[in-house]
Parts: C-alpha cells; structure tokens; sequence
C-alpha cells in the first residue's frame, strides 16, 4: 500500500452532523472526494440535499437525514436510519454546534443550555449511539470538531458559553478514545482557529487586530484549508493516533 492509499477512504460509511453549510460542508465534499458515502445530518433539510447533489456529483452515495441532533431519540432514529439506508457508519464526525457572543453576566439560561446541549451533550449521545454500532462491527472512528476556544480565552468578544462548551469536548474525546481503543474505536478532535463560514464573522473590522492580526500567519483558513486535516483523522492514515487534539490554527495559539 502506498503512502497515500492510506488516507484513502474508500466505500466506508462517514455520518456528519452539522453537514448543511460551512465546515460540515467542507467536511462533507472531502470525505467524498476521499473516496466515502456521506450521511448529512442537519436541521436544514433542503440545504443537505445541495450538499448531498454535489457528494452524489463525484461518485459517492449520500444519505440526508433531517434531525435535531439535542434529542436523543432522534439521534438513536439518525444513527439506525444510517445503518440500514448505507450501512456503517464506520466514522462520525461531530461539527455541529453553536456560538453566543456576550459576557458572562449578560448570557441567559437558556444561552447557555443552548450552546451546552448542541456543543456537549448531543456531541456525547451520537458518539455513543454510533458507538454502539461500532463495537460489534469491530471498531471505527469518531472525530470530534473542538476548538482553539478550548485553549484560550477570544477576545474582543467574550463567549464563555461557547469556551466551555469547547474545552469539555476536548476531555470527552480523550475520555473516550481511552474507554473505546480496546473496542477498535479511535476518537480525536480537530481544533480549527478562525475560519472564514456562516457562523465566523472573521471579516468585521473591529475583529481584525485580535482574529486576524494576532496570529503569525495573520490571515484566516477557509473550509477547504481545514478538510485535509479532517481526512487524516478519519483514515488509517492516522491508524496509531487516539485521544489527540489536532489543532490547526495558522499558529495563532503560539502567543
């Protein structure tokens, strides 16, 4: 096998929540290209079947599957809906999550369950749905969206919600990926920085000397800059790796 066969991921199962816009989508397109059938997960309906044209347009099979992801009985639906429509899944990635921008004393209760129960718990009940589906199949691998708001505090705006949110993923994949590895499981997490999508206005003037500037490649990553990375971590090309938090950030942790 050569050294790119290995990040192959040809005719496995990929299930992507988050999958309707942004890095999902991103996410979504290469995993395709790398060769897998894409299960897109999403509030959005009609915006996965866009997505799901485009996997369907390089060759690969697509499943939409309009959930809300913070129900768990949806989740458990999602998961056998994938299994008995394409098989698998052999990896999950979980993308979606939400943000709210305000300070501490300003976010409300339900903010903060919000950004909590996307971020968090939903991330947890389809990592062990899908988990359960995994150990008998013989393994598998989940990776986890996290965060360089794990590592530090963003600044001008304050988002403590998100921050936590964040850092809690982080643990929960190491957590597992200890729990899970003698299960065949891996499970990482990919921490990106600022990246230009829907819900990251890295554009905004006043976000530009912190965002932008701060960091020492001063610019900030596309989608597609970050996919690649997401393809490491689900093929064997990252076969002796569990429990890491791959960080791609244009160095802007380094300060």
């Amino acid at each position: 096998m050569g050294i790119l066969d290995v990040f192959s991921l040809r005719d496995r199962v990929t299930l992507v929540t988050g999958a309707s816009r942004g890095l999902g989508k991103g996410f979504a397109l290469a995993l395709a290209e790398a060769g897998a059938d894409v299960a897109l997960v999403a509030r959005d309906e009609s915006a996965c079947q866009e997505v799901a044209e485009q996997v369907e347009a390089l060759g690969r099979r697509s499943l939409v599957v309009a959930a809300d992801v913070t129900d768990p009985e949806q989740v458990e639906q999602v998961v056998q809906r994938v299994a008995g429509r394409l098989g698998g899944p052999d990896v999950l990635v979980n993308n979606a999550g939400v943000c709210v921008h305000a300070p501490a004393l300003e976010v409300t209760d339900a903010d903060w369950h919000r950004v909590l129960d996307l971020n968090v718990t939903a991330l947890w009940h389809m990592s062990t749905a899908v988990a359960r589906v995994m150990v008998p199949r013989g393994g598998g691998v989940i990776v986890n969206v996290g965060s360089i708001s794990a590592q530090i505090v963003n600044r001008p705006q304050w988002q403590p919600a998100y921050n936590a949110s964040k850092a809690a993923v982080h643990q929960l994949t190491k957590s597992l990926a200890a729990e899970w590895a003698p299960h065949g499981i891996r499970v990482n997490a990919l921490a990106p920085g600022y990246v230009k999508t829907e819900m990251a206005d890295v554009d905004r003037p006043e976000f530009q000397q912190r965002w932008i500037l701060d960091a020492p490649m001063q610019r900030y990553a596309t989608p597609e800059e970050i996919a690649p990375s997401l393809i490491y971590l689900a093929s064997d090309a990252s076969s002796f790796t569990t429990g890491t938090v791959l960080v791609a950030d244009g160095g802007y942790t380094l300060f």
